[in-house]
């Protein structure tokens, strides 16, 4: 290992060093040698964070576990997120009972906030349908102070019941947050008016959204628009259209805090006479829209959430009622658009969105506008176009392609059978620092060997066990297969004899 190490180490610098490592065991090498080289040298949080998400990313859970225990023991003091990334780690790996054990062995470690691993943990159970034991984790933990917020603690579990279409008990909860000195937000109205609406519970739900005018829309925010336009779709698929406009009314008057002005310009006498539940709908929500104060946050929270219901037209009228006011489109806006047309196989007009519509208001495209896109395409077994983008994010000042970038390129190169091509953008990837996984590999090798081109096969393979990375069986007996026809059986045996030394 070829390392400059410098007069004084510090935790900055070392983990600059195992961040470039591509192998994760030598990393760690590296990282357990640091205190033999510098005696006066000690890890802190940040370097093992960095350390347990190397092992954990790379599948070294083994490794990882051991880390974590030593860390114990070295008691320097650790953030949450680094126990949160752990128990992700576990949880995607299958194993729920490690990520539980970590976070009740907490106490011993020097670690005064717990809020984000406990979330993050109550989240993963109620994932896995752990019902009960998000329940009991919950009671156990949420009084203590090292809990710094318990509001996203119970909207996590109020989500988990209506997702059980319990909302009822879901109510229930919501109702006992005052007694636990917690207080819903936004958020916990949205999840549980949601939930009460696709329940049928409608009459709960209208006693809700008037407990919300008091309490958290008493300055008439834009973005409460989202809760009202729940119900008030609820109530029209109820056909108790009369009672939503009635409501509408209310909200226009005490949530959204219109004004005379506003109220006088709607025509609420043509949502009597209509017979068309869709059209009622429809009109309701021109009605929100025109009816508020204009801010940005209210169309934007309008727009993205007609958006991710794949009502695309509705949506689109939105987003021209916020052009005509003089609101430029936030990037959300644009993101959940083209998120929307590309669910719907329409991925040309998606790209029209990013060369058309975002170009006429300069609002600079985001990686993950881009990624959407070329997982479109790629989708689409048109993975050549997906890799012009490559060179069109180079173009945009900040919009840099990340691992997801190249990963999906890679693979939908290997879908579509273009094995050269996707060695191409493997070798970009890695100029990079972005190491692939090991079925992008396993892929690559065998597509590869499959097209009669084993030395390129085996340079990849070389570049993979290097990586500590283990290929798959079928992945050697295909480079064999290659190698056996091309009749170059005594290169493979130096090849191997090269993967074999240390």
């Amino acid at each position: 290992m070829n390392i400059i190490w410098p007069r004084l180490l510090t935790p900055t610098h070392l983990i600059q060093v195992i961040r470039n490592q591509k192998n994760p065991l030598t990393a760690l090498q590296i990282f357990n040698g640091a205190k033999s080289k510098f005696p006066n040298y000690c890890h802190n949080g940040p370097a093992y964070a960095t350390m347990i998400n190397i092992l954990g990313s790379s599948g070294r859970i083994a490794e990882m576990k051991e880390l974590i225990g030593q860390m114990k023991e070295d008691s320097c003091e650790c953030r949450d997120s680094a126990f949160a990334s752990a128990i992700k780690i576990y949880a995607k790996a299958g194993l729920m009972d490690e990520a539980i054990s970590l976070f009740r062995n907490l106490p011993q470690f020097n670690c005064v906030n717990w809020t984000e691993s406990f979330n993050t943990l109550l989240q993963l159970l109620v994932k896995e349908s752990e019902i009960e034991t998000a329940h009991r984790l919950f009671l156990e933990n949420s009084h203590g102070w090292e809990v710094k917020s318990r509001a996203r603690s119970l909207n996590v579990l109020i989500d988990a019941l209506c997702q059980s279409n319990r909302s009822d008990l879901a109510l229930q909860v919501f109702q006992e947050m005052n007694y636990m000195c917690c207080h819903p937000d936004r958020e916990t109205y949205q999840i549980l008016m949601r939930g009460l609406c696709e329940d049928g519970r409608l009459n709960e739900a209208t006693h809700l959204l008037y407990s919300m005018f008091w309490r958290i829309s008493q300055k008439g925010s834009g973005e409460d628009i989202v809760v009202y336009r729940t119900l008030l779709d609820a109530l029209c698929d109820d056909g108790q259209v009369k009672e939503a406009v009635g409501i509408l009314d209310k909200v226009l008057r005490k949530g959204l805090k219109a004004p005379k002005r506003c109220r006088k310009q709607l025509n609420l006498n043509q949502l009597h006479s209509t017979v068309d539940v869709q059209e009622a709908k429809v009109l309701i929500h021109e009605a929100l829209i025109k009816g508020l104060v204009p801010n940005s946050e209210s169309y934007k929270a309008m727009a993205v959430d007609l958006y991710s219901e794949g009502k695309i037209n509705e949506a689109d009228k939105v987003l021209c009622e916020m052009n005509d006011k003089g609101f430029k489109p936030l990037i959300v806006i644009y993101e959940a658009k083209v998120a929307a047309l590309c669910r719907e196989g329409r991925v040309d007009e998606a790209i029209e969105v990013i060369e058309g519509d975002m170009v006429e208001v300069n609002c600079v495209p985001s990686v993950g506008l881009y990624n959407t896109v070329i997982k479109s395409l790629c989708g689409e077994r048109k993975s050549v176009s997906a890799v012009e983008y490559l060179e069109k994010m180079a173009r945009h000042i900040g919009c840099v392609p990340n691992n997801e970038t190249y990963a999906l390129l890679v693979d939908g190169l290997c879908c579509d059978g273009r094995f050269v091509e996707a060695s191409q953008i493997l070798e970009r990837m890695l100029i990079k620092s972005y190491w692939p996984c090991v079925a992008t590999y396993n892929t690559l090798i065998r597509g590869l060997c499959a097209m009669g081109r084993p030395y390129e096969a085996g340079m990849w393979l070389e570049e993979m066990v290097s990586e500590g990375k283990l290929p798959e069986r079928s992945v050697w007996d295909a480079l064999v297969a290659s190698l056996c026809s091309n009749l170059v059986v005594a290169d493979f045996s130096a090849m191997l004899e090269q993967l074999k030394r240390p």
